[in-house]
């Protein structure tokens, strides 16, 4: 999932962070944002779809600050 995200898109300065903690447990956090939890996930381990799902947020995300900076 981590190279999906990665390679999908040049993030420049959104932050994203995947956060592999005790128990299996997954999360993925955008810009502070908790976009993804395995534990919270019914379906536990993210499928492709959820992945593209995933991809997408970092993309809107990513030309949301690209436009607020560039109106500056």
């Amino acid at each position: 999932m981590a190279t999906e995200l990665w390679t999908a898109h040049d993030p420049g300065d959104v932050a994203i962070k995947l956060t592999p903690v005790h128990q299996g447990r997954l999360e993925v956090m955008l810009n502070g944002e908790k976009i993804f939890d395995r534990k919270a996930d019914p379906n536990g381990f993210p499928n492709l779809t959820k992945i593209n799902e995933l991809k997408m947020m970092v993309a809107e995300k990513i030309f949301e600050f690209d436009t607020a900076v560039a109106s500056r």
